[in-house]
C-alpha cells in the first residue's frame, strides 16, 4: 500500500476509470458528508478565530478592489488632466494588470512555501504607499502615473494568490464553499465601493486627486489587523487530518503538474472571458453611459475647469455593489443545491451566468442612446449573471490541485486570465474605439458610437467563456476524485525522474509512472 502521507501528482493518469466510465459516478464525494476533522486540534485555530481570519483577508480583499476602480471612477477628470486619449486612458489599467499578472507567479512560488502572513503585510505596506504617492504625480508626468500604476500591482499580487489558500487551511466542505463566498463578495462590492468614493470624495475634496488619498489609510488598517488577527495555519492539515508536513515537489514539476490539470486550465480560461469583460465593463462603463448623454444631449459637457458629473459612477457603483451580493450569494446556493443531484454543478453554473450575461451586455450598449434606464436594467442582470462565478471558480481550484500547488495555482489563474483577459481589454477597447473615430468627424455622437461599437465585444467573449466552463464539466469529477485521494493519503506522487512504463488503458498506450502498476 502506498505511504499515507507521500503526494499524489495529478500529472499522470491514474488506473482508475476515466472521466467517461460508470465507475466516474462516485468521483464527486463530497467531505463535507463524512465526518468533519476537528479543525482547531489539527490547526491550533479555533472556528471563532477562524471566522474572524476570513473576515481581515475580506476587508483587505475590499480595499483591493476599492483601489483598483477608483481610477475608473474619476476617469473622465484624468483624461482632462493629463490631457489624453482613450487608448492612453486605457493603458493606466493595463500597465496595473500586467505588472500584477507578471509578479502573481512569484508570489505563487513563496506563498506555497514561506509565511504567508509575512509576505502580505510586506505587499500591503508597499501598495499603500506607491498609491499615495500615485496622487501627487503633476499634469505632465503621465509616464509616472502609468509606472507608480504598475508598482501598486506588486502590492496586489502578493495578496490576491495568496489569501485563498489560508481560507482553503481553515475549512472544508460546505464552510469553506461558504467562507470563499464571503470573501469574494469583496470584488463586486468593493469595486462598486471603487466608484462610489472616488466620485462622492471628489465632490467633498473639490479635487480628483483626493480619490486615490483613501485606501491608502485602510491599508495600513488592514496590516495592523493581519499583525493582530492572522495566524498562518498549517498547510493541507484540515484535508490530510493531520499535521504532519507534507511533501513539496520542484516548481518546474508543479507547472507541468497544473498544465495536465484539465478541470484547472480549462475553468481558468473561462475565467480569462470573465476578467475580460468585466475589465472592460469596469473601466469603460461609466465614460460609456456619460458620453452617451452627452450624445443624446441630457447631458453638458464638464466645464474645463470644474470636476465632470460623477452620477454614472455612481450609479453603476452601486449597481456593481448590489449585483455582487446578488450573484456571488445565487451562484453558490445555486450550485450547493444543484450538486446534491449534479456533481457537475459547479462548472455548468458558471458556464450558465457566462451565456446568460452575453445576451443582456449586448442589450445594454445597443441600447444606451434611446433609453438610460433601460441600459442600467440590462446591466444588473448581466452583471447578476457575471457575478454567479467568482466564488465558485476559486472553489473549483481550491479542491481541483493538491496543498502544495495552490498557491501556485492561483497565481497562474491570474497569469492567465488577466494575461488574456483584463490587461488587454481595457486597452484594446480604446485602441477600437479611437480607430472608429479616426474615420469620423470629432463630435460627442462619433466618442459615443466608437465606444458602443467596440464594447459589444465583450458579449462575444462571454460565449466563449461558457464554452470553456462546458468543457470543464466534462473533466471536474476526476479531477476532484485525484485531490480527495491525495488528502486521505490513498495516492502517492512518483518521484521526479522515476521511471515510467506504457500500459495499455481504454485502447491505447499509456505512460504511467512503475510504482502506479507495482502496488
Amino acid at each position: 500500500m502506498a505511504s499515507p502521507w507521500l503526494p499524489y501528482a495529478d500529472t499522470t493518469p491514474v488506473l482508475s476509470q476515466p472521466d467517461d466510465t460508470e465507475d466516474e459516478e462516485g468521483l464527486q464525494a463530497k467531505p463535507e458528508r463524512e465526518e468533519e476533522p476537528d479543525v482547531q486540534t489539527i490547526t491550533g485555530i479555533s472556528t471563532s478565530h477562524g471566522v474572524r481570519i476570513v473576515g481581515v483577508l475580506c476587508f483587505i480583499n475590499l480595499l483591493n478592489y476599492m483601489d483598483r476602480f477608483t481610477v475608473a471612477g474619476v476617469l473622465p477628470d484624468i483624461e482632462k488632466f493629463f490631457k489624453i486619449d482613450d487608448s492612453k486612458s486605457g493603458l493606466i489599467q493595463t500597465v496595473f494588470i500586467c505588472s500584477y499578472m507578471v509578479l502573481a507567479p512569484i508570489f505563487g512560488y513563496l506563498g506555497d512555501r514561506y509565511n504567508r502572513k509575512y509576505l502580505m503585510c510586506v505587499g500591503i505596506t508597499f501598495w499603500s504607499g506607491v498609491t499615495l504617492g500615485s496622487s501627487f504625480i503633476p499634469q505632465e508626468y503621465y509616464g509616472l502615473l502609468l509606472l507608480t500604476r504598475g508598482l501598486v500591482g506588486v502590492g496586489e499580487a502578493s495578496y490576491s494568490t495568496i489569501a485563498p489558500t489560508i481560507i482553503a487551511d481553515l475549512f472544508v466542505g460546505d464552510r469553506r464553499s461558504r467562507m470563499l463566498s464571503i470573501f469574494y463578495f469583496a470584488i463586486p462590492v468593493g469595486s462598486g465601493l471603487g466608484y462610489i468614493v472616488a466620485s462622492q470624495v471628489k465632490i467633498l475634496a473639490g479635487d480628483w486627486h483626493w480619490a486615490l488619498r483613501v485606501t491608502p489609510g485602510l491599508g495600513l488598517l488592514a496590516v495592523l489587523l493581519l499583525v493582530l488577527v492572522v495566524r498562518e495555519p498549517p498547510r493541507g492539515a484540515v484535508e490530510t487530518h493531520s499535521d504532519a508536513p507534507l511533501q513539496y515537489t520542484s516548481w518546474i514539476t508543479d507547472l507541468r503538474a497544473l498544465g495536465s490539470n484539465r478541470s484547472f486550465v480549462l475553468s481558468s480560461l473561462g475565467f480569462t472571458a470573465v476578467a475580460f469583460v468585466t475589465g472592460s465593463l469596469a473601466l469603460w462603463a461609466p465614460a460609456f453611459l456619460y458620453r452617451s448623454r452627452l450624445a443624446n444631449g441630457s447631458l453638458q459637457p464638464c466645464p474645463t475647469e470644474e470636476a465632470c458629473n460623477t452620477s454614472d459612477s455612481l450609479i453603476f457603483g452601486i449597481i456593481t455593489c448590489v449585483t455582487g451580493v446578488l450573484g456571488v450569494g445565487s451562484g453558490v446556493e445555486i450550485s450547493r443545491r444543484l450538486q446534491r443531484s449534479n456533481p457537475r454543478a459547479d462548472p455548468l453554473v458558471c458556464a450558465a451566468g457566462l451565456l446568460g450575461s452575453a445576451p443582456f451586455l449586448f442589450l445594454a450598449v445597443v441600447s444606451a442612446q434611446g433609453s438610460i434606464i433601460a441600459t442600467y436594467v440590462f446591466i444588473f442582470i448581466g452583471e447578476t449573471l457575471l457575478s454567479l462565478n467568482w466564488a465558485i471558480v476559486a472553489d473549483m481550484l481550491l479542491y481541483v490541485v493538491i496543498p502544495t500547488r495552490r498557491s501556485t495555482a492561483e497565481a497562474f489563474q491570474i497569469l492567465l486570465s488577466h494575461l488574456l483577459g483584463d490587461a488587454g481589454s481595457p486597452a484594446l477597447i480604446g485602441m477600437i474605439s479611437d480607430r472608429i473615430q479616426r474615420n469620423r468627424p470629432p463630435s460627442f455622437m462619433s466618442q459615443f458610437r466608437s465606444l458602443e461599437y467596440a464594447l459589444m465585444a465583450c458579449a462575444f467573449v462571454g460565449v466563449i467563456g461558457g464554452g470553456f466552463f462546458l468543457a470543464t464539466a466534462c473533466f471536474i469529477q476526476a479531477d476532484r476524485k485525484r485531490t480527495e485521494l491525495y488528502a486521505q493519503g490513498q495516492l502517492n506522487e512518483p518521484s521526479e525522474g522515476e521511471d515510467r512504463i506504457v500500459v495499455p488503458q481504454r485502447g491505447r498506450s499509456t505512460k504511467v509512472p512503475v510504482s502506479s502498476v507495482l502496488i
